[in-house]
């Protein structure tokens, strides 16, 4: 028997109510992830073990047998060579965190959804979706091992293009959930035309810059020109464009890779602020004008964070809060541009 309209909509508000305790505990998962890279943790558990690796070491043995496996690796030998135990569990914490943080999002995702399935509570046209936004978790996790293997080498860096991966990928998957969250709470309504482009190219730019922006953390670009509006007294560097093809500069030389985040912040701030502008003569609906009030707002806010944390030669309470801002601002983009485009996301697919 199919559940009334009514009761329809009040299951759809259950569901984007899970959904968005999801998208949470995924910002939750982004800052931890800043702490941890920032903090140079990333590489201090040598094995990928998805079950078995939710328990930490328990005993004083366990802790030893651990930080035996860690000075195996080149990172320790060649960068932390005569670290203490206790500052190895510094380092361990967070990266155990960051990683059982990623099997709690899985379970809080899994065993409900497996509930509303069962139970028939979820539109069956959903459950494909919700199937393919668990398969991407489960690669997240895959990608995330596969950033770390990059570091256990002769040169124990991680590299900075699976870096950006893991990165857009957590930023794919917050946006698969955000998004049907939002088409299962918005109804139909007018479509502003002269503003809903404009928003659906915000969105994407705001994706690109997280792209640029996971470069930058990856190659440490953020601890070179660490001046603002130039770049150590130039507006291009001239060593950041040293290699050709051109293209490769903005691959590879972190003069290039800085330039490049730098313009897209700011192209980025002027689109948002047209945004703004041009709504204020348009006819708009209370929720819909809030979000784009909202996106001007965190806009501002994350540009000056972003400098500031440039000036300030990264620390981690900046580096850290400047990757959650990205996100907020992400979500507060998609809102906008689902608020202009009228009609509920799932139509707009």
């Amino acid at each position: 028997m199919n559940p009334t309209p009514v009761a329809q909509r009040a299951e759809n508000r259950t569901i984007a109510l899970w959904l968005m305790l999801c998208c949470a505990l995924v910002f939750v998962m982004v800052v931890v992830g800043g702490v941890t890279r920032l903090t140079k943790s990333g590489l201090s558990i040598v094995e990928w073990e998805p079950l078995i690796g939710a328990i930490p070491p328990l005993s004083e043995a366990d802790w030893r047998q651990m930080f035996h496996e860690y000075q195996q690796t080149p990172e320790y030998q060649k960068v932390n060579r005569g670290m203490s135990l206790d500052a190895f569990k510094g380092i361990f914490w967070w990266e155990y965190i960051h990683r059982l943080l990623g099997r709690i999002i899985g379970l809080v995702f899994f065993i409900p959804l497996l509930y509303f399935v069962v139970r028939r509570r979820i539109e069956r046209a959903l459950v494909p979706r919700m199937a393919g936004i668990f398969a991407l978790g489960m690669l997240q996790g895959a990608i995330g091992w596969w950033m770390v293997k990059s570091g256990l080498v002769d040169d124990p860096r991680v590299s900075h293009f699976r870096l950006t991966t893991h990165l857009g990928m957590a930023f794919v998957i917050f946006a698969a959930m955000f998004w049907t969250a939002l088409s299962l709470l918005q109804r139909p309504c007018a479509r502003i035309t002269q503003l809903s482009g404009l928003a659906s190219g915000i969105a994407v730019m705001v994706m690109l810059q997280v792209l640029s922006g996971g470069l930058v953390a990856g190659s440490h670009a953020g601890w070179a020109y660490n001046t603002f509006p130039d770049m150590n007294g130039h507006l291009v560097p001239p060593e950041a464009f040293a290699l050709t093809p051109w293209w490769q500069n903005f691959l590879h030389a972190i003069g290039a890779i800085q330039f490049l985040h730098r313009c897209l912040a700011w192209v980025l701030l002027i689109m948002i602020i047209v945004l703004w502008w041009r709504s204020r003569a348009v006819a708009l609906s209370a929720s819909t004008r809030l979000a784009v009030r909202l996106l001007a707002g965190m806009v501002i806010v994350q540009f000056i964070l972003g400098v500031t944390t440039l000036l300030m030669r990264v620390p981690v309470h900046l580096g850290a809060a400047h990757q959650g801002g990205a996100l907020v601002l992400f979500a507060l983009a998609l809102w906008a541009m689902v608020q202009l485009r009228g009609t509920s996301p799932s139509e707009a697919l």
